[in-house]
């Protein structure tokens, strides 16, 4: 009868929500294809109620996995970034069962307690109300510290940013002379060092020489071993002189201070 062929087309054209968009799209294609008929045609094979069900379990989905997404970051903002996470094993993170521990002296040196096993030490770390972290995990045995954790947190951060500070601070100055530079011009570049070596910046010095001049490259060279020479108590020579391409290069770098 119609009804039982209207009811075996439905049943072999209905998505029951396994064709995505595309697939479902394509399948109605076909059937308008395969049937002949209009679009109209292809809509009562596959009934609104289907094509309902569907977009609801499409909409249920989409609102079941907002919570765990991301929303894509507006024009002009900056992406969201994952928070740090400390990852310094402590307590009973410490993956190791036996330890040398020491213990932090406000005000003096640390105190070396000896070697135990870490229910030991995490116990010592209890009775003082303190953490033990690790410290040394390539040492053998493993070290670790009992120490208040925010405490070594702020110091390790504090740490930190003061080397990034120092490397970001540190500038290359570029100081240009000539193989025939004069006594007054070369006491000029000198002076000029070491004002940047004594703001704890790198210098190049650099000579180039024009057409014929690189005949005289030892030239060049003596006047970079001699202010090397002029400038060996506050810095260190990084890279000798140096010929590259027409000039000739020379790096110098201030000396780490040293506490009294």
């Amino acid at each position: 009868s119609k009804i039982g062929v209207r009811a075996s087309r439905e049943r072999q054209f209905s998505v029951r929500g396994r064709f995505s968009r595309m697939a479902f799209s394509h399948a109605l294609r076909v059937a308008v294809l395969l049937l002949g008929g209009t679009q109209l045609h292809a809509l009562r094979i596959i009934p609104h109620t289907q094509l309902a069900r569907v977009a609801q379990s499409r909409s249920a989905c989409r609102r079941a996995a907002a919570p765990f997404m991301m929303p894509p970051p507006r024009r002009g903002q900056r992406p969201m970034q994952k928070p740090v996470i400390d990852a310094t094993p402590r307590n009973e993170g410490v993956p190791f069962e036996t330890l040398r521990v020491v213990l932090d002296v406000p005000g003096g040196s640390d105190e070396l307690l000896g070697v135990m096993s870490k229910a030991d030490a995490i116990a010592a770390a209890r009775d003082r109300e303190l953490d033990l972290v690790l410290i040394g995990a390539k040492a053998d045995p493993p070290v670790c510290k009992i120490v208040s954790y925010d405490k070594f947190r702020f110091l390790k951060e504090k740490k930190k940013k003061e080397q990034q500070k120092a490397v970001k601070g540190q500038e290359l100055k570029e100081l240009k002379m000539s193989y025939k530079i004069g006594d007054h011009d070369y006491d000029v570049r000198k002076r000029a060092a070491e004002k940047f070596l004594g703001q704890g910046n790198k210098v190049k010095f650099s000579i180039l020489f024009k057409g014929r001049e690189i005949t005289h490259a030892n030239v060049g060279r003596d006047i970079m071993v001699r202010m090397a020479e002029s400038l060996e108590e506050i810095g260190n020579v990084d890279s000798p002189p140096k010929v590259m391409g027409r000039q000739m290069i020379m790096t110098v770098s201030p000396k780490p201070k040293t506490g009294k």
